[in-house]
């Protein structure tokens, strides 16, 4: 038999195991037409490519995949298992746009399969390499990995956030395409939060599982955290003009924009500074209304009189 129908066969047999928990030696052999010596051949092959193939004794006894071996049936030598972790590496990095949490979802799995020599190989090429980015911020990717994981299997994590240590039961990260952030249960607060990865240190995923809570949309829960509830202030403008008009010039990471009407919507955003939001809203142009809080109608009263001055009136 050739290598090539072998490394066919191979691949059509981890199809069959994929396909249902547990197979007979006698059926495997049947549906891929060879013997049962072959299959025991085969199954030898599969288990030093990494995939732990389990093996049961007796009378209903066969073979089936253990546990985390979900993976698509590819066969990588180790040069080609090297390259791909090393491309899925610089994808979540973000320096391919629109594939990162892909990305992320793939290494996860990857390296869950690869040998320790090569998950080595791996972190030693990243390690001795930057790479020239737009502005953001970066993400060890062992961090996301180890999390994705955690997120995937319900397992507490701890890690320590701006000099205090936290406990969390992580449930998604969110992604804004400059920024990484964990949607997760704080156990010691007792609520919902979201952390920057980039602010995490001494992240440690442990073996205690937890019972999934019912959790706000992770999406929905990271904008509102990073355009409102950092900052000092929640403006509430009420603009005249069609929804997606205002989201053309918005960023949805900067503000929310919430739709009222065909031609009347309301921009909630957040900040620090009045005048800067005032400044920020009378740049789209559009006609509008200030609905809270007072300190932005004061720095629009402002804005009034200075640009009153300047024209000469």
């Amino acid at each position: 038999m050739t290598v090539e129908s072998t490394a066919e066969r191979v691949l059509r047999l981890l199809e069959l195991l994929q396909r249902r928990p547990a197979w007979t030696a006698t059926d495997l052999a049947t549906e891929l037409g060879v013997t049962d010596r072959s299959i025991r051949r085969d199954v030898e092959r599969l288990r030093n490519l990494g995939y732990p193939v389990l093996a049961t004794a007796g009378v209903g006894g066969g073979y089936q995949l253990g546990a985390g071996t979900r993976l698509p049936p590819l066969l990588f030598d180790d040069s080609e298992a090297v390259a791909t972790a090393i491309s899925l590496r610089l994808a979540a990095g973000g320096t391919v746009t629109g594939i990162d949490d892909a990305a992320v979802r793939a290494l996860a799995k990857l390296d869950q399969v690869m040998p320790p020599k090569l998950r080595e190989q791996v972190s030693a090429v990243h390690a001795a390499t930057d790479t020239l980015r737009t502005p953001g911020t970066t993400v060890d990717p062992d961090v996301l990995v180890a999390l994705a994981r955690a997120c995937r299997d319900h397992l507490r994590t701890r890690f320590d956030y701006q000099g205090t240590e936290r406990t969390v039961e992580p449930v998604r990260m969110v992604t804004t395409g400059r920024r990484w952030y964990l949607l997760a249960y704080d156990v010691d607060r007792d609520d919902w939060r979201t952390f920057r990865l980039d602010r995490m240190r001494d992240l440690h995923a442990t073996t205690l599982r937890f019972q999934p809570r019912e959790h706000p949309d992770p999406v929905e829960y990271v904008h509102r955290a990073v355009s409102q509830n950092a900052y000092r202030f929640t403006a509430r403008i009420r603009f005249f003009v069609a929804a997606e008009a205002v989201r053309d010039l918005v960023p949805a990471t900067v503000a929310e924009v919430v739709e009222e009407g065909p031609e009347q919507c309301l921009l909630v955003i957040g900040g620090d500074d009045p005048d800067w939001i005032v400044a920020h809203a009378a740049r789209l142009g559009f006609p509008a209304q200030i609905l809270e809080p007072d300190e932005l109608r004061a720095a629009a009263a402002r804005m009034a009189r200075n640009l009153e001055s300047l024209a000469g009136e």
